[in-house]
């Protein structure tokens, strides 16, 4: 299988700690796991979804450079 240069960015993965409520915590994976989704599928969609609102444009993860790069 063929990957363009952008579907390899997207591979690449850098981690995210956050803290949330032990409950909210829970019912998340829940309904993630209802809709046979891992909550790290969601919270990636998530964070796209935001970006892309923000920018008023599809996200391309070609436009914006990584952090280092």
């Amino acid at each position: 299988m063929k990957y363009s240069s952008a579907t390899k960015l997207e591979e690449r993965t850098a981690r995210l700690t956050i803290l949330v409520d032990p409950r909210k915590k829970a019912v998340f994976e829940r309904l993630c796991a209802a809709e046979d989704l891992t909550p790290s599928q969601v919270v990636r969609r998530m964070i796209r979804e935001f970006i892309e609102q923000r920018t008023g444009r599809p996200w391309n993860p070609e436009e914006e450079p990584a952090p280092g790069a």
